[in-house]
C-alpha cells in the first residue's frame, strides 16, 4: 500500500499532465461584443452548439480543450476563429457587427462611425429637418458627454481638460441646434400663410392654427424651451411656430435659451455622472448605454404621457358631475 501523501502526489501529477496536454476538457467564460456595445441575451453558436450570452454578454463554453479550435458566430456579425489554448477565462472576444437599421437608434453608432461631425449634423438635423424625429438626440448627447474627450479631439482647436472640452462642445453642438431650429421656424413661415387657405377636412381645421397661434403667443417661449427636451416634438414645435407666425424676437430668444440648457444639461450629465457612478458602484455605463437610452426615453416622455392620459380625466369631472346633475 502506498502512503496516501505518495498517493495525492501522483493525483496531483496526473492532473498536471493531463491539462497541460488538453486531456481534460475546461469550462471558459467569454465575454462577446462588438463595436457598439456587449452582444447581451443572445442566440450565438460556438463550435456548432447552440448558446446564448447573458445580460453582460457573457457566454459560458463547457467541454473546451486547449488543443481545440474555437468558432463563433453570432446574427448579424462576422464569425470569429481562434485557437483554444489563446483563450483565457473571463477574455473578451470582439465580433464585428453589420449595419442594421435598429443602429440608426444605438447612439454608439453615430459616435463611432461619424464622430463629432456626425454628431453635429444630427443635432441639427433633429431638430432642422422634419425627417429627423427618429434620431436620438437626447441619448446621444449623453453618451457624446461620456465620450467628451474622444469627440472634442476632433476639432481642430482643442485642449485642455474635461471642463474645456465639454465646454467647446456645448458651445458647437448648440450652435447646431439653434440653426436646426431656426431652418424648422424658416420653413414654417414659408408654409405657414397658405395653410390658411387649406380646405378643410377631417384631419385638418383651420381653428387649430388660430389657436396654436394663441397657444404661442402666450406660452411660446417655455414651449420652445421645453420641447428642446422632448422626443419628437422637438422637431416640430419650431415649424409650428414659423406656421402661426410667433414673433421672431421672442423666438430666437427663447430658441437660443433653450438650445444652451438643453444641450449643457445632457451633455453634462453624461460626462459627470459615468464618472460618479463608476467610482461609487463600479457601474460602467459604457457597457450599459441600452439602460441610458431606456432611462432618459421614460425620464422625457413620462410628463407628456402624465398629461395626456390624466389631465383630461381632471377636465372631464366638472362635465360630468353637471351631466349627472
Amino acid at each position: 500500500m502506498l502512503p496516501n501523501s505518495l498517493k495525492r502526489f501522483f493525483v496531483v501529477l496526473f492532473l498536471m499532465v493531463a491539462v497541460s496536454s488538453g486531456l481534460l476538457a475546461q469550462q471558459d467564460s467569454l465575454y462577446l461584443h462588438n463595436q457598439y456595445s456587449p452582444i447581451k441575451n443572445t442566440g450565438v453558436t460556438v463550435n456548432g452548439n447552440a448558446l446564448e450570452t447573458n445580460g453582460s454578454g457573457l457566454v459560458i463554453i463547457k467541454g473546451l480543450k486547449a488543443s481545440d479550435s474555437l468558432r463563433i458566430e453570432a446574427p448579424h456579425h462576422d464569425a470569429v476563429s481562434l485557437a483554444a489554448s489563446t483563450v483565457s477565462n473571463g477574455q473578451k472576444i470582439s465580433l464585428n457587427k453589420h449595419f442594421t437599421w435598429q443602429d440608426l437608434l444605438t447612439p454608439m453608432f453615430y459616435i463611432i462611425n461619424g464622430g463629432l461631425y456626425l454628431l453635429l449634423f444630427i443635432i441639427f438635423a433633429e431638430t432642422g429637418l422634419f425627417a429627423g424625429f427618429f434620431l436620438p438626440g437626447d441619448s446621444l448627447l449623453f453618451v457624446a458627454g461620456i465620450y467628451s474627450t474622444e469627440l472634442a479631439s476632433e476639432f481642430p482647436i482643442h485642449g485642455g481638460g474635461d471642463v474645456v472640452n465639454l465646454l467647446l462642445l456645448w458651445i458647437l453642438i448648440s450652435a447646431c441646434g439653434i440653426l436646426g431650429n431656426m431652418v424648422g421656424y424658416w420653413t414654417g413661415r414659408k408654409v405657414g400663410p397658405a395653410m390658411y387657405h387649406w380646405k378643410e377636412n377631417f384631419f385638418f381645421k383651420r381653428k387649430y392654427l388660430y389657436e396654436a397661434h394663441d397657444f404661442f403667443e402666450k406660452h411660446g417661449g417655455l414651449a420652445i424651451i421645453g420641447a428642446r427636451f422632448l422626443p419628437f416634438i422637438r422637431t416640430f414645435a419650431p415649424i409650428v411656430a414659423g406656421i402661426v407666425d410667433m414673433s421672431r424676437p421672442k423666438f430666437m430668444f427663447y430658441n437660443i435659451t433653450g438650445s444652451l440648457l438643453w444641450v449643457f444639461s445632457m451633455l453634462f450629465a453624461g460626462h459627470y455622472l459615468q464618472k460618479f457612478i463608476l467610482s461609487q458602484f463600479g457601474f460602467d455605463l459604457k457597457s450599459h448605454l441600452e439602460v441610458i437610452v431606456i432611462g432618459i426615453v421614460l425620464v422625457t416622455t413620462a410628463p407628456v404621457i402624465w398629461k395626456i392620459f390624466f389631465s383630461k380625466k381632471k377636465a372631464a369631472t366638472p362635465s360630468d358631475s353637471a351631466t349627472k346633475q
